[in-house]
C-alpha cells in the first residue's frame, strides 16, 4: 500500500487548488498552505484519486490533527530537493515527483516535510506527504 510505503502520515493535494499549469514544488507549496491554514478537509478533497481511495476524509483530519497540530504554526519552509520519478512502490507507472522541505515549526526547530506529487490530467496533485 503507497501510504504505509511511504511514511506513517501520508495525504494527497487539493485538486482545485493546484493550476495545472503550476511546477510540482509550487503545488506542494500551495497544497502545504492548506495544511497550514488546518483546512484538512479541503486538503483532502482536492486531493489525488489516488489517496482518497486509500484514507477516508475523517481519518485524514484525525491524522493531521493529531500529527500536524503539535507543532505550532510554521516559522520558515525552504525547498531541499526534488525528484522526478517514473515509479513509486505500490503506485502505478506514472510521472511522480517526490519534494522535501526544511521546515521549522513553533514547537519543532526543525523538520524535513515530503510532500510526494502525481501528474494527473488537471496537473499536479499531492499523494504523499509525511514529516520527520
Amino acid at each position: 500500500m503507497l501510504l504505509k510505503t511511504l511514511a506513517a502520515l501520508v495525504v494527497l493535494a487539493p485538486a482545485a487548488a493546484l493550476a495545472a499549469t503550476a511546477g510540482a514544488p509550487d503545488a506542494a507549496q500551495v497544497w502545504l498552505a492548506t495544511v497550514d491554514k488546518g483546512a484538512y478537509a479541503d486538503s483532502w478533497t482536492a486531493a489525488g484519486t489516488l489517496f482518497r481511495a486509500q484514507i477516508t476524509a475523517d481519518k485524514w483530519a484525525a491524522a493531521l490533527k493529531g500529527v500536524r497540530e503539535p507543532l505550532g504554526a510554521v516559522v520558515s519552509r525552504k525547498l531541499a530537493s526534488e525528484k522526478e520519478t517514473a515509479t513509486l512502490p505500490g503506485a502505478p507507472d506514472g510521472h511522480y515527483d517526490v519534494i522535501t522541505f526544511t521546515t521549522s515549526f513553533a514547537a519543532k526547530a526543525s523538520a524535513v516535510e515530503t510532500v510526494v506529487m502525481a501528474e494527473e490530467p488537471t496537473g499536479w496533485k499531492t499523494i504523499g506527504y509525511f514529516i520527520k
